[in-house]
């Protein structure tokens, strides 16, 4: 089990309607586009421990009452793809990714993966890779998905520099009610969990083509660069409770500035997050999981508006962990596969 080495400041974003229809085609020339504002430029997948990324990337995202749309701007002097077909392994190519995890407990997110060629991706995971052994469901296909490139310069074509290659998604709502028991459109000021990411391969060209650099060290190709929106501390994307905060508002791209509102249910999420993490740890060391904080040496840290120490509870193969309010009305809760949930008090 790797715990990620970052401190806990997913990044943040507030997500306007679009006040016009959307077209899909990569080229991003709606006004609504233009009013949206762009991300944080993309960082290293562990953070700023690791070089700034040689090209940059950045993305946007508006929505309606049937889409949820995403489009990024990647920096590239040599645009290259190679896969066409739907569902094969898009990062084997140079590609962009979307994760969304709707109701944001880590379980039931999706993944999508595009290349330059405009060839997808989507499946859905049940949960992390860490938590279980089939995590995937690879037949999982999204109805109604809507995807476009644009490139600026040519593809695949090494005999000149290119400036970049944008792209445009439109999520259905309809795909999200399949993995998440919340409104779906989201409320005014509701928050998902979304991260994005850029796989980047180190090419050369030969035989007047694109191919990956070959470490003469190990006679494979260099391990790929992986730069996100909100770095993970880890390199790996199925860590979910590290990906940004997504807002969204009824307010219209260009209209009336919506900051973005925190929530202190987060801290205490990210505080059971380590009893998680040790837990896991102390079972892979022991064949068990344990109920004294002393052998999980938990930092016992403040958690604003709620009540230290956690409660847990364990048997041989499974635990629980939770979290109660000070005023005891709400319970925060977490368990051995990384669920996590919130439990109303009634008293």
């Amino acid at each position: 089990m790797q715990i990620p080495i970052l401190e806990f400041s997913p990044k943040e974003y507030t997500c306007y309607k679009s006040g016009e229809e959307i077209i899909i085609d990569g080229k991003l020339n709606e006004s609504s586009w233009a009013k949206a504002e762009w991300t944080d430029d993309f960082a290293d997948i562990e953070g700023s421990l690791k070089p700034v990324p040689r090209f940059r990337t950045r993305a946007k995202m508006l929505w309606d009452e049937n889409y949820f749309y995403v489009a990024a701007e990647l920096e590239e002097p040599g645009i290259w793809g190679t896969l066409k077909n739907r569902d094969d392994i898009i990062f084997y190519d140079n590609d962009f990714e979307i994760f969304i995890d709707p109701d944001g407990n880590t379980h039931n997110y999706c993944e999508f993966e595009m290349n330059a060629l405009n060839t997808v991706w989507d499946l859905l995971l049940i949960q992390p890779y860490r938590d279980i052994n089939k995590a995937a469901v690879h037949g999982w296909d999204i109805k109604g998905l809507k995807s476009g490139v644009a490139v600026y310069g040519s593809l695949n074509n090494p005999g000149d520099v290119d400036s970049c290659w944008t792209v445009e998604v439109a999520f259905p709502w309809e795909a999200f009610k399949e993995i998440a028991d919340i409104d779906i459109p989201p409320k005014d000021m509701d928050r998902w969990r979304i991260n994005f990411s850029r796989v980047e391969w180190k090419t050369e060209v030969k035989n007047e083509k694109y191919q990956k650099q070959i470490n003469p060290g190990t006679n494979k190709s260099f391990p790929e660069d992986n730069w996100v929106w909100s770095p993970q501390g880890v390199v790996n994307m199925h860590y979910p409770e590290m990906w940004g905060f997504v807002q969204f508002t009824n307010e219209v791209a260009g209209g009336k500035k919506i900051s973005f509102v925190g929530n202190k249910e987060e801290k205490a999420k990210w505080f059971l997050r380590q009893v998680y993490y040790l837990e896991r740890i102390y079972f892979e060391k022991n064949g068990t999981f344990t109920d004294d904080l002393k052998k999980l040496g938990l930092d016992m840290q403040t958690v604003t508006g709620y009540l230290l120490p956690p409660t847990i509870e364990c048997t041989t193969n499974m635990f629980e962990a939770s979290l109660l309010s000070d005023d005891g009305t709400i319970k925060i809760n977490i368990r051995n596969d990384g669920l996590t949930w919130n439990s109303q008090i009634k008293k």
